[in-house]
């Protein structure tokens, strides 16, 4: 093992650089040091996630891998192909949404489960939420209940008996309860982004806008992001 990877971390995190993922992150180095986070560079039209995700790996001292897939080459999602509009929030109905991006939590799972037994980590966490959230399939318990025993079939750690850990502490959660945990073990929420267009300045409209804002609303916070 190289002198950069003689530390055994406590757990892999799936970093975003948004909302949810970062007070994953949090909840992660309260339960132990150190972290590795692992970002996924996918071709999203929100690149700047991707350095709100290297500001937020800087302040817990994590290491943080990048992992490239371009999913603009799948099609299929309006967070990957420019010739697929972002709808507003109030445009979009009850089915899942266009910004669905085919099996994404299934890929990113995978690909991080692998990170997290070649580093010999005992937990992975993915900050999804099946309350607040966008009708993504991907974020269901039984999702995550179903790829946890995957892994244990598919790993050699699972067939020596020391299976990974899945963690989604923020499962049940709805997006206010998110805020006001993120808030009591203080996550850097003011590094952090959400929005789905991903210009200059959050659109305010789209989906996770929408989502984010009332989240901090129904917790009686300013969102420091905003500020």
């Amino acid at each position: 093992m190289s002198a950069r990877h003689e530390r055994r971390p406590s757990g892999v995190v799936v970093l975003s650089g948004g909302l949810d993922s970062t007070v994953c992150m949090a909840l992660a180095a309260r339960d132990g040091q150190p972290l590795v986070a692992v970002t996924f560079d996918y071709g999203q039209r929100h690149r700047i996630e991707l350095e709100r995700a290297a500001a937020v790996a800087a302040h817990y001292g994590a290491e943080q891998l990048v992992v490239r897939l371009d999913a603009s080459q799948w099609g299929g999602s309006a967070l990957t192909d420019p010739s697929i509009d972002v709808p507003d929030a109030s445009a979009v109905g009850s089915g899942i949404p266009v910004t669905y991006v085919p099996a994404r939590n299934l890929i990113f799972l995978s690909v991080a489960t692998g990170v997290a037994e070649a580093r010999d980590a005992d937990a992975l966490y993915l900050g999804i939420n099946a309350l607040d959230y966008s009708g993504y399939p991907d974020c269901r318990p039984e999702f995550v209940r179903s790829f946890a025993e995957t892994a244990r079939l598919a790993t050699k750690r699972g067939v020596e008996g020391r299976p990974i850990a899945v963690r989604t502490p923020l499962v049940d959660l709805t997006k206010s309860e998110i805020v006001r945990l993120g808030l009591d073990v203080k996550a850097p929420l003011h590094l952090t982004w959400s929005c789905y267009r991903g210009g200059p300045r959050p659109c305010g409209t789209c989906d996770s806008c929408v989502l984010r804002a009332k989240g901090f609303a129904e917790a009686g916070e300013v969102d420091p992001a905003l500020g």
